[in-house]
């Protein structure tokens, strides 16, 4: 990658950088044309013309940029170079233009992302699959250990999910704590996600360095509509790792709903779920008795009082 230092900037120099913030191509023209700018003037953060240009989807002035020999493979200081803030944009008319003159499609930043990771985190589908038909790694990770399926997955794209998933990406890849797109998916509350990943062949009892599963997290947070999916798949409903059931973190939490939903499929009355014990030996319904959860008392004392003779 090409160096240059910019330490200290002329008033041409900023000139520059803002015309290419602004879009004004016949600005970038002339500047270039006074031979007194380098087309990849730096700012004190490593910002060029042409990353400004592509972050802000002025794709006439990155192709100005590029045909008058800005260099693709620049990157600010914090490694993210133009076709990273093209990608996060969203601007597929600019990453192609990008790619097209040599742009390294899996340049990371920092902290390991690249443009396929910021691509899946803002849910810009038509870049993702442009992206991947180039060449693009679909198994990458950061350097917590997240690769693109975890990223879309938390923040709730499915259709970017179901993608990752046809071109090779691996469902149960885990982060460096363990926890799994489905971990984060059904922490988050994202149902089609989740559904898309079950279906995908997801292990619905994958669990994260502390023992929760994501049946455990979907039902703590109160995200019913999770734990309906993945109650399909037959998750563990005792005791866990955590020292707790997911039934003891709904209703330790008050979330009613979920409650519902995991006594009536691990079983009422004395021998089922609502009398199962965690480390500490208390019950679900001592938890939300403990944490003034009323809703939840009363509904689990109505499930364990033994039936009326008749």
């Amino acid at each position: 990658m090409r160096t240059l230092s910019n330490s200290k900037e002329s008033r041409t120099d900023v000139q520059f950088h803002l015309a290419a913030l602004r879009g004004d191509c016949e600005r970038l023209r002339q500047l270039l044309d006074t031979g007194k700018v380098h087309i990849d003037s730096r700012d004190r953060d490593g910002t060029t013309p042409l990353i400004l240009s592509a972050a802000m989807g002025h794709a006439e002035c990155v192709q100005e940029l590029l045909a008058q020999g800005a260099d693709p493979a620049c990157c600010r200081t914090t490694g993210t170079s133009a076709l990273f803030f093209a990608a996060q944009g969203g601007f597929l008319d600019i990453a192609r233009l990008l790619l097209d003159a040599g742009a390294e499609i899996d340049a990371p930043s920092l902290d390991g992302g690249t443009p396929l990771f910021v691509a899946c985190q803002c849910g810009h589908l038509p870049v993702v699959e442009e992206l991947i038909n180039r060449g693009a790694n679909v198994n990458s990770c950061m350097k917590d250990g997240a690769t693109p399926l975890f990223i879309a997955a938390q923040n709730g794209h499915d259709e970017v999910c179901s993608l990752l998933l046809a071109r090779g990406a691996h469902v149960d890849a885990a982060r460096a704590d363990r926890a799994s797109p489905l971990w984060i998916a059904a922490q988050c509350g994202h149902q089609r996600v989740a559904r898309v990943l079950l279906a995908a062949g997801a292990h619905v009892d994958c669990l994260r360095h502390d023992g929760a599963t994501p049946l455990f997290k979907a039902a703590h947070k109160g995200h019913a509509a999770v734990v309906a999916e993945l109650l399909k798949y037959k998750p563990n409903l005792g005791l866990l790792p955590n020292g707790e059931s997911a039934l003891h973190g709904a209703a330790m939490f008050g979330q009613l709903a979920c409650v519902r939903l995991l006594a009536a499929r691990g079983g009422a009355g004395a021998g089922g779920a609502s009398a199962l014990r965690d480390a500490a030996g208390r019950t679900p319904l001592q938890l939300a008795r403990a944490h003034r959860r009323h809703d939840v008392a009363a509904y689990l004392q109505a499930l364990s009082a033994p039936p009326r003779a008749s």
